[in-house]
């Protein structure tokens, strides 16, 4: 064994001793989330004599105030406060336009058809929001999925003579995540004197699933007219898991609808792809024709009513 490959071992072997043995325990991580739902990202704005504290946008002050004067901005940090990741929105902007650039730049190479080119670049700009869209979705489906759980974990404590607050406090140190998360997030507003129906109504916009509006539709009612809560919170329960029944036998009755609508989408451009690397220029003739282009615009634009028709179809509400 050469001195040069025993080095590299050697240090391979002593950076993942640093990691392991660097590597947060649950306690610093527990710590850590927990400043980062008090603090997180926050400026206070001393301008205007204001003490309020004001969610930041991007860590470079002038980019921030920049930001703050985009219609929806806010609407954006939601978004990526839904999909669960530590992004800001300044990060996700300049990530779509590194990302539509780059794409755009090396395209040119082998379309050089500017419209084609374009198309190309603006799917490579949404690519940050789609992956942000999927993580959201994702997120939502294993929220979806633990909130019966919750449910009845808080029916449990409250028959048990837990308050709302306790309850909603053994949710966040019992349950998985993401559902502990979000529900530490209502536990620590509430300490800090957000009232309740605040606190519940954040949770609703956070995590705008229909289950979660049962639960705080429930919550609510049975702090405004009273009631046995826990009653309320079994038959919530029951009603949450049908919905989850239902929800999966549709998705095995359109299974065949939605793998068409990817097959549909994926399969031109595959296609398209290994020709072009096959045979550069078998497919000259389509792109440098104006025919040829109309074809292909016509062709992008019916497949996106195609498969806007196949979603419509499969998406059924329950």
């Amino acid at each position: 064994m050469s001195p040069l490959v025993l080095f590299l071992l050697l240090l391979l072997l002593c950076f993942g001793v640093l990691v392991f043995a660097l590597k947060p325990s649950k306690a610093e991580e527990d710590i850590e989330r927990h400043l980062k739902h008090i603090g997180g990202l926050y400026t206070v704005d001393t301008e205007d004599g204001s003490i309020l504290k004001q969610e930041a946008l991007s860590s470079i002050p002038w980019l921030d105030n920049l930001l703050r004067q985009i219609p929806g901005v806010f609407r954006l940090r939601l978004f990526i406060a839904q999909s669960g990741q530590n992004w800001s929105v300044g990060s996700l902007l300049l990530g779509s336009c590194v990302a539509m650039f780059f794409l755009g730049w090396v395209i040119q190479f082998w379309i050089q058809i500017m419209p084609l080119v374009a198309i190309v670049a603006i799917a490579g700009g949404a690519m940050p929001f789609v992956y942000l869209w999927m993580k959201r979705e994702a997120r939502f489906k294993r929220f979806d999925t633990l909130l019966p759980e919750t449910v009845d974990l808080m029916s449990r404590a409250l028959r048990a003579g837990h308050t709302v607050t306790s309850a909603i406090e053994m949710v966040a140190e019992e349950i998985s995540e993401p559902v502990a998360s979000e529900f530490r997030i209502v536990f620590e507003q509430q300490n800090l004197g957000l009232p309740i129906r605040e606190a519940i109504l954040n949770l609703v916009e956070r995590v705008p699933l229909e289950d979660v509006r049962f639960l705080a539709a429930a919550i609510l009612i049975q702090k405004e007219t009273g009631g046995n809560l826990a009653e309320v919170l079994d038959k919530t329960s029951a009603v949450m898991r049908e919905r989850i029944r239902l929800r999966g036998q549709l998705r095995i009755y359109t299974a065949q609808g939605r793998l068409t609508g990817w097959i549909l989408c994926t399969l031109p451009f595959l296609v398209f792809l290994v020709i072009n690397l096959i045979n550069h220029d078998y497919e000259k003739k389509l792109l440098s024709d104006p025919l040829g282009l109309h074809l292909v615009y016509a062709g992008l634009g019916m497949m996106t009513i195609g498969v806007l028709i196949i979603r419509k179809i499969i998406n059924i509400k329950v």
